[in-house]
């Protein structure tokens, strides 16, 4: 879950939702769906390489392409601009480019979320406490950022009361093996690489923060309402790919397999991965989690720290400029201004057995 600077995603959100305003949905019959890899996001490419995406789009006599882009946050810019119908995203990043950018976003799919996938560890400190006026090194204005400040609030201190030093993914492995950074906040693969440094010590990790760090499939709000099939087809799709990663049968492992070789990795290593999320392998999974009061709760950390960060904008004057509607439509925020939907109606009837 890549991200940039703060002027890199202001920047790309103002440009893409000028490209965008301008553009009108329409019923029509082939859609694109881009992803990124990560371990919640890479069945969309087993769905697509072993026909089950096309069985589905097929069933609705429609053409869904999924599409692998390499940067995360531009493919979400790239959605935001309308060259994609739909994007893979954390719900921080959802709320923070496409609907902080005027894009009416729906969350058709909640996947997962991470469950010990994100951490922070220290080569020198046994405990956060212990963080008061060292430097954290992390990907700035990620979810690494949402977390290492997450877990500094639980023993009473802020982020004015360390440094953090932005680093990106890439390099963040081989700087922690030096002497000169000491904790770190990232996610896995790279989460499991700095844990197993001589000496290391995990301070912190998303099973402390449950629900915080949400795998989405969005899309374009008015899109899906001009094209409910689009949505059923996606739903359809997902289901049935979770269906077969979640067994143990023959089927299953080589899926996970396949998964692992994607993610560079192998069966073990995707498995390991999957098991530091909550994975919602049934549509009735999905939906009680998205309904649930600590769904909601986390939503409204995480725009707070959004805020916080001036990523919802230079007009946002408050927590409260994007709103957000939950599936009993109630609203977070201003509803006048509502530009992120927790859209549960798709999962409920694929739970129903109605699409």
């Amino acid at each position: 879950m890549k991200t940039s600077d703060l002027n890199k995603r202001l920047a790309a959100g103002l440009l893409t939702a000028s490209l965008s305003m301008g553009a009108l949905a329409e019923e029509k019959d082939s859609f694109s769906i881009a992803w990124t890899i990560y371990a919640g996001w890479v069945p969309w490419q087993y769905a697509e390489d072993y026909g089950i995406m096309e069985k589905w789009a097929d069933k609705y006599d429609i053409e869904v392409d999924i599409v692998q882009v390499n940067d995360y946050i531009e493919s979400i810019n790239q959605f935001t601009a309308g060259q994609f119908d739909g994007v893979v995203a954390t719900s921080m990043d959802g709320l923070s480019i496409p609907a902080a950018s005027g894009i009416d976003t729906t969350a058709l799919i909640v996947g997962d979320y991470s469950n010990a996938n994100d951490g922070l560890v220290s080569k020198d400190a046994t405990s956060i406490e212990e963080l008061e006026g060292e430097t954290v090194h992390l990907v700035e204005l990620s979810v690494s950022h949402y977390l290492l400040v997450r877990a500094l609030n639980t023993v009473g201190l802020e982020e004015r009361d360390i440094s953090v030093v932005n680093i990106s993914d890439a390099d963040l492995v081989s700087a922690f093996q030096t002497d000169d950074v000491r904790h770190v906040a990232t996610w896995n693969p790279l989460l499991t690489e700095v844990t197993n440094y001589p000496g290391a010590t995990p301070l912190f990790d998303s099973s402390q923060i449950p629900g915080h760090i949400k795998d989405l499939t969005l899309v374009n709000t008015e899109t899906l309402e001009d094209n409910p099939k689009l949505g059923k087809a996606l739903v359809g799709a997902w289901y049935e790919t979770m269906s077969i990663l979640a067994s143990d049968s023959e089927e299953g492992q080589e899926a996970r397999a396949f998964l692992g070789e994607i993610s560079g990795t192998d069966q073990v290593g995707y498995e390991a991965q999957l098991e530091g999320m909550k994975m919602f392998w049934k549509p009735e999974d999905s939906v009680e989690f998205i309904r649930s009061e600590e769904a909601r709760e986390a939503m409204d950390s995480v725009r707070q720290f959004s805020f916080d960060k001036g990523l919802l904008g230079q007009g946002a004057m408050s927590p409260d400029f994007v709103g957000i509607e939950f599936p009993d439509g109630s609203i977070m925020g201003d509803s006048s201004n509502v530009k992120l939907r927790f859209n549960d109606s798709f999962m409920q009837m694929a739970a129903d057995g109605e699409i």
